[in-house]
């Protein structure tokens, strides 16, 4: 597979703060790499960088309108965060439980 090819999960397109900014920016409204860019301390190709992986974990969309690149969120893939978290919600809700029966049963 090529570097141009790699498509990006969505745990490593959200592990970058950069990117999370971006997202929370795009939930807001759509907009363009300029605009984008101007929020960063960071050039527009490394804020380009940034929207290709989003763009490759299926999280974000682009769509030309003129000569400028706007660009929306697509929340979707988020299901697959929210599925996975929700897993260890219940992983620590259950050893919580099990911890306060213990400290209950054993206090005395």
């Amino acid at each position: 597979m090529t570097h141009s090819t790699v498509k990006h999960d969505v745990f490593h397109a959200i592990a970058d703060p950069t990117r999370r900014s971006i997202l929370i920016m795009l939930a807001e409204k759509e907009m363009s790499i300029a605009a984008i860019t101007s929020c960063f301390p960071v050039s527009r190709t490394a804020v380009n960088k940034h929207l290709k992986v989003l763009c490759q974990a299926g999280l974000a969309a682009s769509e030309k309108a003129g000569r400028e690149t706007v660009y929306s969120l697509e929340p979707q893939p988020l299901e697959e965060l929210k599925n996975w978290l929700h897993y260890f919600e219940e992983y620590w809700d259950n050893k919580l439980s099990a911890l306060k029966n213990f400290t209950e049963n054993n206090n005395g």
